[in-house]
C-alpha cells in the first residue's frame, strides 16, 4: 500500500464526498485510476473537475520499466519529443503538447521546475497531465497545459522493495526504496538509483548516471505536518547525433545519385568517442501543513533547486558524393555543438483551502501567494576558425578528430515573479458546480549578455502583470457522472521569462507584449463499477494569439499579432473492467492552423493529427500477469509552407507509425518477481524525432527486451 498526502479525497464509491483538511490517503496499488490529484488547488475529485486531466501512476511507471518522464509521457496522447534544430535541443526534456511547447511548463510538487535536465522516474510517485490553458493553475507559459510531478513522501506504513534490470542491447540499473516509522508520527524515506544502460540499435550511445533521495516527515496523521526532502541526480551520458536520413522516406536531393543512395545503418555513430553529457540536479524541499480548527487547511512549499547541464554533441549535416558512382567515397558533413547552462531557483507557495456555506450554496475556496526567484546561465560559444571533417556516410569512424568549440561568452536571465489567486468551486445542490479562477504574476525580467572577457555587451529590463482565469461549470445528471463546460486562459511572457532576445522585431524581446492562449473545452466523465473505471471524452479548441512580432500596419512601429487555433477531440479510459483487468487508454485528434501570421492556412510543426496509447494487464492467476500495449503516432508535418512541393522537398514529413510492448511478471515467491518488458515486438522501422531542417533524424528503437527481478523485503 501506497500512503499519499493530498488535500481533497473523492472515494471510489463515493466520488462526491470532498474532505478538505490535509488528509492522508491511502491508495489501492492495484489500479491504473486515480481519483484526485496532489494540488491543494484542485479541491474537487476528478470527475467533478471541468478540465482534461491524465494521471500516470506508478504502477504503469514499473509494469513499463519506463525510466525517465518522456517514457513515461507516451501514455498520454497528443504528446510529440522535440530535437530542436540540428538536433542541439537545449532542454533535457524538450516536448510538446497539444501543438505547444510544453517543456517549461514542468512542476514538481506544485512548484515550477524550469531546469534543462533529463527527470528520471526512480523517485516519481505519479505524473499528473493537466490539458488546456492552465495559467490560472500555474502562472505563467502555460497554453497547451503542465505536467505535474509527485514525488514520494516518507509515511508511517513500513516498506521496501529493491528491483535489478537487465537489458538486451547491453547495460542495467538498479533500485531500492525503503520506508520506516521512525517514531509514532515521523518516518523516514530513501531511494537510491544507479543505471548504465546503451540505448539499443544505437552504436555508442548510453545512459549511466546515480541518484538519491531522502524525505523525512513528522506530525504525520495529525493536524501538524512537516515534510522535508531532497534529491541529488548525476548523470555522465554519451549523447546522441542521430544519423542521416539519406534513403528514408521522403528524402530527397538535386543530386540523382544522392537521391537513390541507400539508408545508412541505424546503428551508426557519426560523432565523437569524446562526446559528453554531463548532467547534475539538486533540490531540498520543505513543506509545513496545518489543519486549523476553523476548517482551514494550510500549506506552506518551499523549494531550492540549482541545476547544471554540459554537453559537446556532434551533430549530422547534408551528404556529399564525391565518386558519384562509388558510395563508399560519400561523406557527411559534421558540427560540432556546446551546450553549457546552469539554473538555480527558489520557489514558495503558501495556499489556503477552506469550505463554507452562503445561504445554500457550498464554497470550496482555495486561495494563495507564490513567489519565485530563477537565475539561467547560458554559455555561448564558437567553431569559427575550426574545422571538423566529414564522416563516411556508410563507415563513420569515432575516433575521428574533432575540435571543441571554444567559449564567447554568456547569457543571464534573471526573472523573478509574484502571484497571487483565487479559486471557488460553488455548489449548487446535487447536480450542480460553478468554479472560478483568477490569478496574477507580476514578473520581472533582467536579461545581460557578457563576451568572453566578462564584458557587458547588451542589456534589456521588463517588467510586467499578467492575469489568467478559468471558469467552468459542471452538471451531475448521476452521482457517478458529469458534463461540463469551460473557458481558461493563459499570457505567456517574451521567452517564457528565460529565452530572450534584445532584438526589436523578435517575439523573446523583453519589451514585447506577452502571448495570449484561450482555451475552450466541452466533455463528459463518468464513473463505472462502482468508480473503478473512469471514462472522459471533450472537446476542445484552442486560440494562440499575438505570437509573433512585427510593423503590422507600416506606420514603423512594431507590434503583436497572431492567430493560431487548435481544435480536437480527447477520450480517455482508465481503471478496472474486472478484478483482474487493468487498463490505461487515450486517444487525441488534432486541427491545427496558422489564421493570422506566419503562413496563413498552414498546419505547424511536429502537430500530428491522431495520437494514441494502449497499455493494458490481466492477473492470469496468483502468479502469472500478462499484457502489454501501443502507441499510435500520426504524420507530422515538418515542412509547413502551403507552397512546396513534397516530392522535390527534403523529409516534409515524419510518417505515421505503430509501436507495441509486451510485458509478463511471474511471481517466484511472495516477495519475489520476475518480470520480462519486450519493447518494440514487431520490430517496427519508424522516426522517432527529425530536426527542423530534415537533414537528420532519431531512428526508433528496434526490438530490444529487459528482465527485472523485483524484491520486496
Amino acid at each position: 500500500m501506497a500512503a499519499t498526502a493530498v488535500p481533497a479525497l473523492a472515494g471510489a464509491a463515493a466520488a462526491q464526498d470532498k474532505v478538505l483538511q490535509g488528509v492522508t490517503v491511502t491508495a489501492d496499488e492495484d489500479t491504473y485510476k486515480a481519483d484526485v490529484v496532489s494540488s491543494p488547488k484542485q479541491t474537487q475529485a476528478l470527475v467533478n473537475t471541468p478540465q482534461t486531466i491524465q494521471v500516470i501512476r506508478k504502477e504503469v511507471i514499473q509494469e513499463q520499466q519506463a525510466t525517465t518522464l518522456m517514457e513515461a509521457l507516451r501514455n498520454t496522447p497528443g504528446i510529440t519529443m522535440q530535437m530542436g534544430e540540428n538536433g542541439n535541443s537545449t532542454s533535457g526534456d524538450a516536448f510538446q503538447m497539444r501543438g505547444f511547447d510544453t517543456s517549461s511548463s514542468l512542476l514538481v510538487d506544485g512548484l515550477r521546475d524550469r531546469s534543462a535536465a533529463t527527470r528520471d522516474t526512480f523517485n516519481i510517485e505519479q505524473i499528473e497531465v493537466v490539458k488546456g490553458p492552465g495559467g490560472a493553475d500555474s502562472g505563467r507559459g502555460s497554453s497547451s497545459g503542465y505536467i505535474n510531478v509527485s514525488t514520494k513522501q516518507a509515511s508511517l506504513d513500513d516498506a521496501a522493495s529493491a528491483s535489478v534490470s537487465a537489458y538486451s542491447q547491453g547495460g542495467a540499473r538498479g533500485s531500492v526504496d525503503v520506508n520506516r516509522a521512525i517514531g509514532e508520527t515521523s518516518a523516514l524515506r530513501v531511494n537510491v538509483m544507479t543505471q548504465d544502460i546503451d540505448t539499443a540499435g544505437r552504436d555508442y550511445v548510453n545512459r549511466a548516471g546515480y541518484g538519491a533521495a531522502v524525505a523525512y516527515g513528522i506530525g504525520l496523521e495529525t493536524g501538524t505536518r512537516f515534510h522535508l526532502s531532497g534529491q541529488y541526480l548525476n548523470f555522465d551520458n554519451t549523447p546522441d547525433g542521430g544519423i542521416s536520413s539519406i534513403g528514408r522516406e521522403g528524402f530527397y536531393n538535386s543530386n540523382a545519385d544522392i537521391r537513390n543512395g541507400a539508408a545508412t545503418r541505424s546503428e551508426n555513430f557519426y560523432g565523437s568517442r569524446n562526446d559528453f553529457e554531463k548532467q547534475e540536479q539538486g533540490s531540498v524541499t520543505a513543506k509545513f501543513e496545518h489543519d486549523f480548527a476553523a476548517g482551514i487547511y494550510f500549506t506552506n512549499l518551499s523549494r531550492w533547486s540549482n541545476t547544471s547541464l554540459e554537453r559537446v554533441l556532434t551533430g549530422v549535416m547534408n551528404v556529399a558524393a564525391p565518386d558519384p558512382a562509388d558510395p563508399s567515397t560519400w561523406t557527411l558533413s559534421r558540427s560540432r555543438q556546446r551546450v553549457n547552462q546552469k539554473t538555480e531557483s527558489f520557489n514558495n507557495i503558501s495556499n489556503f483551502t477552506t469550505r463554507f456555506n452562503t445561504g445554500v450554496l457550498a464554497h470550496d475556496v482555495t486561495f494563495g501567494f507564490e513567489y519565485s526567484d530563477e537565475k539561467h546561465n547560458t554559455g555561448t560559444f564558437s567553431s569559427t576558425g575550426l574545422s571538423t571533417a566529414p564522416a563516411n556516410l556508410y563507415n563513420p569512424n569515432a575516433g575521428d578528430a574533432m575540435h571543441t568549440p571554444y567559449f564567447n561568452g554568456w547569457n543571464e536571465t534573471h526573472t523573478k515573479v509574484a502571484s497571487a489567486y483565487v479559486f471557488d468551486t460553488i455548489s449548487f445542490g446535487e447536480k450542480w458546480l460553478v468554479n472560478l479562477g483568477v490569478r496574477s504574476d507580476s514578473y520581472r525580467l533582467d536579461y545581460k549578455v557578457y563576451d568572453a572577457t566578462s564584458a557587458l555587451t547588451s542589456s534589456a529590463k521588463a517588467s510586467k502583470s499578467i492575469y489568467a482565469y478559468k471558469a467552468g461549470v459542471v452538471y451531475k445528471p448521476v452521482p457517478n457522472g458529469s458534463l461540463y463546460v469551460s473557458y481558461g486562459t493563459t499570457q505567456t511572457p517574451p521567452g517564457n521569462s528565460a529565452n530572450l532576445s534584445t532584438s526589436a522585431t523578435n517575439i523573446n524581446n523583453p519589451n514585447v507584449d506577452p502571448t495570449e492562449t484561450e482555451n475552450l473545452e466541452v466533455g463528459a466523465k463518468w464513473d463505472f463499477f462502482e468508480g473503478r473505471l473512469g471514462l472522459s471524452g471533450a472537446y476542445y479548441k484552442t486560440n494562440h494569439t499575438n505570437w509573433v512580432v512585427g510593423d503590422v500596419d507600416g506606420d514603423g512601429v512594431n507590434e503583436n499579432y497572431g492567430d493560431r487555433e487548435i481544435k480536437g477531440f480527447e477520450f480517455g479510459l482508465v481503471g478496472k473492467i474486472t478484478d483482474k483487468w487493468n487498463i490505461t487508454a487515450g486517444i487525441q485528434t488534432m486541427e491545427d492552423e496558422n489564421k493570422e501570421g506566419g503562413t496563413v492556412g498552414a498546419t505547424s510543426r511536429w502537430s500530428p493529427e491522431v495520437t494514441g496509447s494502449f497499455w493494458s494487464t490481466y492477473q492470469v492467476s496468483d502468479k502469472l500477469k500478462l499484457g502489454g500495449g501501443a502507441r499510435y503516432m500520426g504524420e507530422q508535418i515538418r515542412q509547413t509552407s502551403l507552397t512546396a512541393d513534397f516530392a522535390t522537398t527534403n523529409m516534409p514529413v515524419i510518417p505515421e507509425y505503430w509501436v507495441v510492448d509486451a510485458y509478463g511478471a511471474y511471481n517466484l515467491t511472495d516477495k519475489a518477481s520476475l518480470q520480462l518488458n519486450i519493447y518494440n515486438l514487431f520490430d517496427e522501422d519508424y522516426i522517432a524525432r527529425l530536426n527542423n531542417g530534415g537533414a537528420r533524424l532519431e531512428p526508433g528503437a528496434p526490438r530490444s527486451a529487459a528482465l527485472t527481478l523485483n524484491y520486496r523485503f
